[in-house]
């Protein structure tokens, strides 16, 4: 899906207890490269696949794939698109630092604590397959995983696509981070921020690690004119002013914690 010139959307969409979820990597291309922002589900490579096809660029063109975030809906397609794509170029992983290690493997992703195992299987559906319990333990058990090339800070600018400035907001993760497509105007939130019904939101409270933080850090986009946003969850937000609308989501921290 187009969302703009250059900038598209690979909607990944799997089964979550029983409901379908759609995820929305963005996927920026120019005349030169292609530039992917997180990798969706594992298994899914075929949407990924899919994603590039709609946008009519080859994955041949795939020169960088920025990950936001440790989340296993963010990593979970990385090792078979780098797979499949470095077979035809090679491709650099970006990543934040304090993110780096969990992507990579070294480190237990942060929210797969040990009560999070304890209750897995209580939070699925009644009359799930077991052979489908022991798959959903064994990916957070052992997530998928990819080495990063490259570590990305807050207010690097790389010059792929016309320009995409890195903006840190943690809170969802502690190295969580958002990006600014310069030449749009984009704002590419992750999950800093989510729509349902058609409403801007912060990220849902029981997915940070530290809710708090995760509303404060809107306010670092006060800096960027935002024409649209696009959010990993919900996919593209538009409106009359969407600078206000955010500083109005960060203002409500404090009785927000």
């Amino acid at each position: 899906m187009q969302v703009t010139n250059g900038v598209y959307l690979a909607a990944v969409t799997t089964s979550a207890m029983g409901k379908p979820d759609t995820v929305y990597p963005v996927l920026l291309a120019d005349d030169k490269d292609a530039v992917l922002i997180d990798a969706g589900y594992p298994g899914r490579l075929a949407d990924l696949q899919q994603g590039f096809e709609n946008a009519g660029i080859e994955i041949a063109k795939l020169s960088q794939v920025i990950v936001t975030h440790q989340d296993i809906d963010h990593i979970g397609g990385l090792p078979a698109l780098l797979e499949f794509a470095r077979n035809q170029r090679s491709v650099e992983v970006l990543a934040h630092s304090l993110e780096k290690p969990y992507i990579q493997g070294d480190k237990r992703l942060i929210k797969v604590t040990d009560e999070v195992l304890e209750n897995l299987d209580a939070v699925m559906p009644p009359g799930t397959p077991e052979a489908f319990k022991k798959a959903f333990r064994a990916l957070f058990e052992s997530p998928p995983s990819a080495q990063v090339d490259r570590t990305i800070k807050d207010g690097d600018r790389l010059p792929a696509c016309g320009g995409i400035v890195i903006i840190e907001t943690p809170g969802h993760t502690p190295g969580h981070i958002s990006l600014y497509h310069e030449p749009t105007r984009t704002l590419i939130a992750a999950d800093a921020l989510v729509v349902v019904d058609n409403q801007l939101r912060p990220s849902f409270p029981h997915t940070c690690v530290d809710y708090g933080q995760a509303v404060r850090s809107l306010e670092r986009f006060a800096d960027f004119v935002i024409d649209r946003v696009i959010c990993y969850h919900g996919g593209v937000y538009e409106s009359d002013n969407i600078n206000r609308r955010i500083a109005e989501l960060a203002a409500e921290a404090p009785s927000m914690k």
